[in-house]
């Protein structure tokens, strides 16, 4: 058992919990909660670790599943954890590794492509939003939020597993690429003279989602064929981009359910 703050396991996961440089060297993250480990695929776990008592009161559990956790004191944990009130299990999970391909796998693809979000919570909702839209893909501009913030992780409620997504040093040559492969561009747009819901989306669409604060960035908005706007009633300026991308993913699936 580990007793110690200054353990350098500890120290380590506390390297991995805060430094994103930590966890892009060693290709890895970190996941809380039973939940968020209890779905990572077997192949990606590296590590366990849970509190004594968690330990204590899954013994059993964790022995069927054949796991070999570290154990560390309730206070070491809760040291390491990026939680208020942890659970008492983590894990150190393998990064992901998509390509283009796996975005476009599907004949009828559904993109989301992301410029320059900033908001963790904002991110991990699009994630889980788009698993359940039946969305294909995620493409983000290179400055986007970190996906392997442990906030991020979090608010992906375990879609970080299954959403194939890719960070993108060019966006704007993502975005062409996609347009070669006959699949339309739609912006999310203050400005746009269409209304979401008066659009067909049963072709290869995708969507471009801007910034919380400013919105698209103009050359990336100028790649779309469309601007899109959601009409809304009161004083309301803009949705929130989560919010936003929600609307017009589920408006995809509305569409391609009817057929």
């Amino acid at each position: 058992m580990i007793t110690s703050t200054s353990n350098q396991k500890v120290k380590e996961l506390l390297q991995f919990q805060k430094k994103s440089k930590a966890r892009n060297q060693e290709r890895v993250f970190i996941a809380e909660g039973s939940r968020m480990v209890g779905e990572t695929p077997r192949k990606s776990l590296l590590k366990l670790y849970v509190s004594e008592t968690y330990y204590n009161k899954h013994r059993e559990e964790l022995e069927k599943m054949k796991s070999h956790p570290e154990v560390l004191t309730d206070t070491v944990f809760a040291y390491v954890s990026d939680t208020k009130s942890p659970q008492g299990i983590l894990a150190v999970i393998r990064q992901m590794d998509y390509r283009l391909e796996d975005i476009l796998r599907k004949r009828t693809p559904h993109i989301l492509v992301l410029d320059n979000l900033q908001d963790p919570g904002n991110v991990g909702t699009i994630f889980r939003t788009a698993e359940a839209a039946g969305a294909t893909g995620i493409l983000m501009s290179r400055d986007c939020v970190d996906i392997y913030n442990p906030k991020t992780i979090r608010s992906t409620m375990g879609a970080i597993y299954r959403m194939p997504f890719l960070y993108l040093d060019d966006l704007q040559k993502g975005i062409r690429t996609l347009k070669e492969k006959n699949i339309r561009i739609y912006a999310a747009h203050l400005k746009g003279d269409n209304s979401y819901d008066k659009e067909d989306y049963r072709r290869g669409t995708a969507f471009l989602i801007g910034n919380e604060g400013n919105g698209l960035n103009s050359d990336i908005a100028r790649c779309a064929d469309t601007w899109l706007r959601i009409p809304m009633e009161g004083q309301a300026e803009s949705l929130n981009a989560a919010m936003a991308a929600g609307i017009l993913m589920f408006e995809v699936s509305r569409q391609r359910r009817k057929g």
